[in-house]
């Protein structure tokens, strides 16, 4: 598979890698020669000096024969307009763009183009080591109605069914991350010491699900 990357920083120097060792071609696009220096000398892919929606750059670095196309620059502006045209002009279907401004972010996934949202992941990432209580969004879907979250259970839910999890949250268990592995559990899987929960549910419930868990009622299932 054949990928088109829009900006040498860090991000899209280490995107570049990664793709690579896994066995796709790659195409990596800055406005800077002085930005290649940080791909390692034994990269293989195209180098292409431009920006990224100049269509003329676009097809130097192979985006006729793409597969997908990411823009990750330091600039909005530029990472979206670049994914537009990578979608619209080329046709391109998997195209992702880094937003800084969540704001943003929300705007495009409405018109079809997935983002990252940097502010906002770095803030949920920290938030997540800072304030272990609550729920904690992994992801959430472009109209910010649906969420993944990670949720805290009480110790007194070890030992307990998923099922019976489920019936006092009146929710449904995604996944259950134990020992660094992730389950997808059945209502028979029993909680375990160290388990972590994660659900998926509107945003609404959040709070209703996170106090259903936070205490487990004597007898309650």
């Amino acid at each position: 598979m054949h990928i088109v990357i829009m900006g040498c920083g860090r991000v899209g120097s280490t995107l570049a890698h990664s793709l690579e060792d896994k066995g796709h071609s790659v195409a990596i696009i800055d406005q800077s020669p002085e930005a290649f220096r940080r791909l390692r000398s034994g990269f293989k892919g195209r180098r292409v000096i431009g920006f990224g929606f100049d269509r003329d750059v676009l097809v130097e670095a192979g985006i006729e024969q793409a597969s997908a196309f990411v823009a990750v620059s330091s600039g909005d502006n530029s990472n979206i307009i670049s994914a537009r045209v990578a979608r619209e002009t080329f046709g391109i279907d998997n195209v992702v763009a880094r937003i800084y401004d969540p704001r943003r972010a929300e705007v495009y996934q409405r018109l079809g183009i997935p983002t990252v949202a940097t502010v906002r992941w770095t803030a949920d990432q920290m938030l997540r080591r800072l304030m272990p209580e609550g729920a904690v969004p992994l992801w959430r879907d472009p109209t910010g109605e649906v969420k993944l979250a990670e949720v805290q259970s009480d110790k007194a839910w070890v030992g307990a069914r998923v099922s019976d999890l489920e019936a006092a949250a009146k929710t449904r268990v995604a996944y259950i991350s134990r020992m660094g592995e992730a389950i997808v559990p059945t209502g028979q899987t029993v909680i375990q010491d160290g388990d972590v929960v994660h659900v998926m549910a509107r945003s609404n419930d959040m709070e209703r699900i996170n106090d259903a868990l936070a205490t487990r009622v004597e007898g309650a299932e």
